[in-house]
């Protein structure tokens, strides 16, 4: 993962990104508000990490790289069990899948330390 980290992150910025928009059309129109707020959390959540992972992807090539790949690894396993686990609660499964968010938020959490860590790693 040494040399395609920063590209992986920038991908999945760019995905993210995209899932993001329509996602948000999609809550903007949906008929119960429940649904759509909670599809709208997910789409917060999944936007404010997909711009993290530019900065991850950013510094990913300097001196702070160990740090700052293992948090745009969280940021990833964050969106896939915050936000995923909403999006899915929302449009298609039943609300028990719901239960994995709080491992996403702390996934987030953790990555938001490592992100501070690598900059704290980063030579200036």
């Amino acid at each position: 993962m040494k040399a395609e980290a920063p590209r992986l992150f920038l991908i999945v910025a760019g995905l993210s990104g995209t899932l993001a928009v329509a996602l948000g059309a999609v809550s903007a129109h949906l008929a119960e508000p429940a649904m759509a707020e909670r599809l709208a959390t997910a789409v917060r959540y999944l936007m404010w990490h997909a711009l993290a992972l530019l900065a991850v992807a950013w510094l990913c090539n300097g001196s702070s790289r160990p740090w700052a790949v293992f948090a745009g690894l969280l940021f990833v396993t964050g969106q896939l069990l915050f936000c995923g686990s909403l999006i899915l609660s929302s449009l298609v499964l039943p609300e028990g899948i719901a239960v994995l968010a709080p491992f996403g938020g702390l996934a987030f959490i953790a990555g938001w330390l490592c992100l501070a860590m690598a900059g704290i790693r980063a030579k200036s």
